[in-house]
């Protein structure tokens, strides 16, 4: 029974974790609910230490489930994302729902846990499982200041996008379903390469506009910027980054597997999702005068590179995705929670409390200037390799054009980092103070030294990106 499983020990963590944070919360009494975030956050590290520690090869699940090198790296990816988004939360919970920290640290841990399984699904029915195991407590984290208009339009529109994607979604399965008479993956890709038929492209086609919606591609992005906007800062760090990650990997593994003839099937339209995205992301974040709505539409742009990499479908195009994947979350997520920090009271994120930021705080205006830096390509941090990768990948693959494409709202990607970047260093300051808890300074300080030292030595992290595509794709 324990061999059957042991591919699952690192999630089985996070379940058993997450029942105990249910019992303890049930015996702590109001006022020391604070403590449920850093059991939450243990149970994060402990679920990353599983994956160094123990042995999560092999198959579960029937074969639904396999534990291979693309499996391993977006569990650790996702869970450091959790601890990270904990991190920022301890502070923002205690003050804003002192009773409800335990159900958002369960819905933070249940979210996570199906992230983890979608790096190595092999099976549609797992694949449709995991994607909505990840995104329905989404759905009420969005919405958990309910006495706030706009988290609850934010998170309505989550909700709406997230029910089109989960029926696109599956429509598209049960036509792969019918087209190949399987639900296995290496079955469906078997069946592309050698009995493609019409049904067979239509459902392809389904399953990847479904996903979109998760991932935020044009024309699928709608919910993004005012999810973002509405939702509570902390939140947004999270779900900037963890669903981001998993969905490309889900879609990598449905339409990568073993051969590319299923991803062959589509390419125009994914080619078409890819350049509608990166131009639409990156020009919509010029006129932004909100930091989260400038973040989310910069996050549709970078979502566009990234499904470039997989559509190239090469073993070094997607050793750079992982790669690119590992590095947005952590500048991602660093960003958002320098966001956090100057969010005031009513919510407000706009740029205007960037003004003078360098002399309020050199701490948080250095760690945005990295990370703006690194979300832009700037030498030497880890946005750099990641689309220097990135793109030498899509070019050997022959989408010389999309580079071209890419590298050009890199440009303009720069425009509007740089301009948070002056408004922080020349601007005069306000009155108001900054004030920002040791949990968030933590967080922020941890995403830096990745996004540094990634950038500074990228060559280990890239060869475990390249042992995690070989695991879909031989070299």
């Amino acid at each position: 029974m324990w061999a059957s499983l042991s591919p699952l020990a690192a999630d089985l963590v996070l379940v058993i974790g997450a029942l105990s944070l249910l019992i303890v919360d049930l015996v702590l009494p109001h006022g020391e609910k604070k403590v449920l975030g850093y059991g939450t956050a243990g149970v994060f590290i402990a679920g990353l230490l599983a994956t160094f520690l123990l042995d999560l090869s092999g198959e579960a699940l029937g074969g639904a489930y396999v534990g291979d090198g693309m499996a391993l790296l977006v569990k650790r990816i996702v869970y450091a994302g959790g601890f990270i988004a904990v991190l920022g939360s301890l502070d923002y919970g205690e003050r804003h729902w002192p009773l409800r920290q335990g159900e958002y640290y369960q819905l933070m841990l249940y979210s996570v846990l199906g992230m983890g399984l979608l790096g190595g699904v092999e099976d549609l029915i797992l694949l449709a499982v995991a994607f909505e195991l990840m995104g329905v407590p989404l759905y009420v984290m969005a919405a958990f200041a309910r006495k706030d208009k706009l988290a609850v339009e934010g998170a309505l529109k989550l909700y709406l996008t997230g029910a089109v994607s989960s029926a696109a979604t599956l429509y598209g399965f049960s036509l792969i379903f019918g087209a190949a008479q399987s639900t296995r993956l290496q079955d469906i890709a078997v069946a592309a390469s050698s009995a493609p038929s019409p049904i067979l492209w239509l459902g392809a086609s389904a399953a990847l506009a479904g996903m979109g919606f998760k991932l935020g591609v044009v024309p699928f992005h709608m919910w993004v910027p005012d999810t973002y906007r509405g939702t509570s800062p902390p939140f947004v760090a999270f779900l900037a980054v963890g669903p981001k990650v998993a969905g490309i990997a889900a879609v990598a593994r449905l339409f990568l597997h073993g051969e590319t003839a299923l991803l062959d099937g589509v390419a125009p339209f994914a080619l078409l999702l890819v350049w509608s995205t990166i131009i639409v992301g990156n020009w919509m974040a010029v006129p932004q005068t909100s930091a989260r709505r400038l973040l989310a539409y910069s996050g549709v742009g970078h979502m566009g590179l990234v499904l470039l990499g997989v559509v190239a479908g090469t073993h070094t195009a997607l050793a750079a995705v992982m790669f690119y994947g590992a590095g947005y979350l952590v500048t991602t997520a660093g960003a958002f929670l320098v966001v956090s920090a100057l969010t005031d009271e009513q919510g407000s994120d706009e740029l205007d409390r960037f003004a003078g930021l360098a002399q309020k705080s050199p701490f948080l205006a250095f760690a945005m200037l990295v990370f703006l830096l690194s979300l832009g390509g700037i030498p030497f941090v880890v946005g750099f390799w990641a689309k220097l990768y990135l793109f030498l990948g899509a070019w050997g693959a022959g989408f010389a054009w999309s580079v071209v494409l890419g590298a050009m709202a890199s440009v303009v990607g720069l425009f509007y980092y740089l301009r948070v970047a002056r408004t922080m260093y020349m601007d005069e300051p306000d009155a108001q103070g900054i004030s920002v808890d040791m949990g968030t300074q933590f967080a922020i300080v941890l995403c830096l030294v990745f996004v540094v030292g990634m950038g500074v030595v990228p060559q280990p992290f890239v060869a475990i990106a390249e042992e995690a595509a070989s695991a879909l794709l031989r070299p």
